[in-house]
């Protein structure tokens, strides 16, 4: 327990005291407001808890002693408190002293300084600060007492009872001879009080006994010293600072004098005008121009020609977006694809289905029909689509679309042709470079890279154009001279070679078809020698001069790049025009035809004869060599139906018809496989693509044996497809062959 003199006081509480009350004498003050803590529930922090009914008869004690000693020095006290008053003191009457005085008290304090500074390190500046403290601190007391009740007192009351069981003998004895004595004083207190005093404080009061002095044996606990007290800080290291400075050279300078009168400054801005005004005219005249030129191709651009320069600048993220909504919108159908297998294959003994997929179409070519279709060879997913007219009365505009699987509802790139395109090619080396052959004869070359429309390269009247409709247009490895070239074919019976050179396109014919045994007797004896009309060609995957060429007339001509005025071979192939023609990607002897005769064949350049004919009670469209087996085909008619065969299964009929059109009037164009994935396109004369999954038996691998490993490869296609020919070659070409 802490214990106050009555002679040591601090100024403050002296001040204090007084301002209580200054007639009471300073020693009573303070004995009162001890009293008053004590009988309160507090208790000094960081001291130790006292006793509530000892408390009672000290502080009794105590008021009786400070009675006495204020009434030995009552003198003194009141001499300390004479007041003393200033010379220059004004002498007021009482009216003086009863006016009131009204005066206003605001928050601003106004000796607080209003010009201070501070540093700042980070400006490397001294800045005057904004807010100034206005609390002014008059008095401040820091107690050190806590209430019973609050968690600390109850801390301190619980560690008390711990340490009094826990403190060595020597302690308690002492203790022991201080209660004694206390109780001594209190009892002769009481004597001097009155009886009712006494009957109250014997009641109160009860007698401590000693405790127990504790075993020597019991261990000793060492008392904490709640008043060690220790504050620990770092201060971290200012990062320093750095400077990079870099010099380089000045500027060349050079000094300019010239004199200038109003004259010269006004010849000066008419100048400048002058030359804005013919900057105008000519943005007039182009504008001209180029509504003329939309008005002549229909008054209709493009997507990218309508796209101004801000939009242009989010294009590949607006690109981006579309394809995750595309993606959201589909993800049914690109789970299909990714995933679906139908189980049912299993239950149809060897039939097949197509499921369909996405269906690609465009608004500005719903009209036009698709007359090519050709996959890209590097972007597995990306195809391109040519639009015009198969009917010969109506043509009109053409378009070229490259669709993106990722992207059904809007093609990648788009170009618009004043004729209608019939044909198209991709590159193998070059996927960006596009061979394209027009209903009016030419030919021509895109290239995507480039953002304007108009084609690249594109031929003219000059440059040798076909005068008859391009059917076909197929890329050939280039020239001697490294130049890019490509072969096209038309109904003018001209087969001609394009060489890219420079920035124009060389034309050279390499054959020019004429039917033999039909010539015509003409003016004054001459023969007239009927042209024939080529519809479709291919070339030979290995042997590079040698192709293949159909015509209206149904025959089919083996030829070759170094002979230009003859045959290698003719085929009677069909009784109409040959449709298409196609080498098997594996067997190097095997080519299928097909024909509006409702027929397709498959021959060997060999043997004259052809080998299969399958009947479609339709006029076929297109047929197509499956990339993943050399026995497997498909064939679109006019009729909406797209057929699946598959030699190694069934050698007799197709082990998949299914109508791919909902109407009747819709006819369909054009099939192509995909390279990768075991997907068809179809396309329609009603501008629609549409993409069809095959199903496992219509693209049936070898199957695995027991303790023998898969054959795989060319050469197993060749033997499988070579092994169906033997069953159906004559003897004397076996014995040819």
């Amino acid at each position: 327990m802490s214990v106050v003199s009555r002679d040591v006081m601090s100024v403050p509480e002296q001040s204090f005291l007084q301002a209580q009350d200054p007639h009471l004498p300073l020693a009573d003050a303070w004995w009162r407001m001890r009293n008053e803590l004590s009988h309160s529930d507090q208790l000094p922090s960081g001291g130790k808890l006292q006793q509530s009914k000892p408390t009672r008869s000290l502080s009794r004690k105590r008021d009786e002693d400070a009675s006495t000693e204020v009434g030995e020095g009552q003198d003194e006290w009141a001499q300390a408190k004479t007041l003393i008053k200033p010379p220059d003191q004004l002498e007021l009457t009482e009216a003086e002293l009863k006016e009131e005085i009204t005066r206003i008290l605001t928050a601003n304090n106004p000796h607080a300084p209003q010009n201070i500074v501070r540093y700042s390190f980070k400006e490397r500046t001294y800045k005057p600060i904004s807010s100034v403290d206005q609390m002014a601190i008059h008095f401040s007391l820091d107690g050190n007492l806590l209430s019973l009740d609050s968690d600390e007192g109850r801390r301190q009351s619980a560690r008390r009872a711990t340490t009094t069981e826990l403190a060595p003998v020597g302690s308690s004895v002492v203790e022991t001879e201080e209660i004694e004595a206390i109780e001594e004083s209190s009892k002769e207190d009481l004597l001097a009080a009155g009886a009712e005093e006494a009957a109250e404080a014997a009641e109160t009061i009860e007698p401590v006994e000693a405790e127990e002095p504790s075993p020597q044996s019991a261990k000793e606990q060492k008392l904490t010293n709640q008043f060690n007290f220790c504050e620990r800080a770092s201060q971290t290291f200012n990062n320093p600072l750095r400077e990079r400075a870099c010099q380089m050279e000045p500027p060349p300078r050079a000094n300019f004098s010239a004199t200038a009168n109003q004259w010269e400054i006004y010849d000066a801005y008419v100048e400048e005008l002058q030359k804005l005004e013919k900057s105008k005219e000519k943005e007039k005249q182009r504008a001209l121009v180029t509504k003329k030129e939309d008005k002549r191709r229909g008054g209709k651009l493009t997507s990218l020609e309508s796209q101004s320069d801000d939009v242009t600048k989010v294009t590949k993220a607006a690109k981006i977006m579309e394809r995750m909504v595309n993606q959201n919108t589909f993800d049914d159908i690109a789970q299909d694809f990714k995933y679906f297998e139908d189980a049912s294959d299993e239950y149809r003994d060897q039939l097949g289905t197509l499921l369909p997929l996405w269906k690609f179409q465009y608004d500005k070519a719903k009209r036009l029909a698709v007359t090519a279709i050709c996959w890209n060879p590097k972007y597995k997913d990306l195809f391109a689509v040519g639009h015009g007219s198969y009917d010969f009365m109506k043509q009109s505009r053409g378009m070229l679309l490259l669709y993106s699987m990722k992207n059904p509802s809007f093609p990648e790139y788009t170009f618009s042709s004043e004729s209608g395109i019939m044909c198209l090619d991709i590159h193998n080396d070059y996927p960006y470079l596009l061979a394209v052959g027009f209903y009016d004869g030419n030919v021509a070359i895109y290239n995507l890279k480039k953002p304007h429309s108009q084609p690249s390269y594109k031929s003219s009247a000059k440059a040798g154009k076909h005068t008859d409709p391009v059917w076909q247009v197929k890329w050939q490895k280039d020239d001697m001279d490294n130049n890019l070239n490509f072969f096209s074919i038309s109904s003018d019976g001209r087969i001609v070679s394009w060489t890219l050179v420079k920035n124009e396109l060389v034309h050279t014919d390499v054959i020019k078809l004429v039917v033999e045994g039909a010539t015509i007797e003409g003016p004054e004896g001459l023969q007239l020698h009927t042209v024939g009309c080529g519809t479709s060609f291919d070339f030979h995957k290995k042997i590079d001069y040698l192709f293949l060429v159909g015509t209206e007339e149904g025959k089919i001509y083996k030829c070759s790049k170094a002979y230009s005025s003859q045959f290698l071979d003719v085929f009677d192939a069909h009784h109409m025009a040959v449709d298409a023609v196609n080498w098997n990607p594996f067997h190097m002897k095997v080519f299928i035809s097909c024909s509006s005769d409702w027929t397709v064949k498959i021959w060997d350049h060999t043997i004259k004869t052809p080998m299969f004919i399958y009947d479609l009670n339709s006029a076929v469209g297109d047929v197509a060599w499956a990339p993943f087996s050399s026995t497997t085909f498909a064939a679109v008619t006019t009729d909406g139906k797209a057929h699946v065969f598959d030699l190694s299964i069934n050698k007799y009929e197709a082990i998949c018809s299914q109508p791919v059109v909902a109407k009747k009037k819709n006819k369909i164009t054009h099939v192509q496989f995909n390279p990768v994935y075991p997907v068809i396109i179809i396309g329609d004369d009603r501008g629609h693509v549409t993409s069809l999954k095959l199903s496992p038996n219509l693209r049936k691998m070898p199957k695995e044996k027991k303790g023998q490993e898969v054959q795989k490869g060319p050469e197993v296609e060749i033997a499988k497809l070579d092994k169906l020919l033997n069953l159906v070659r004559e003897p004397d070409s076996k014995q040819a062959k």
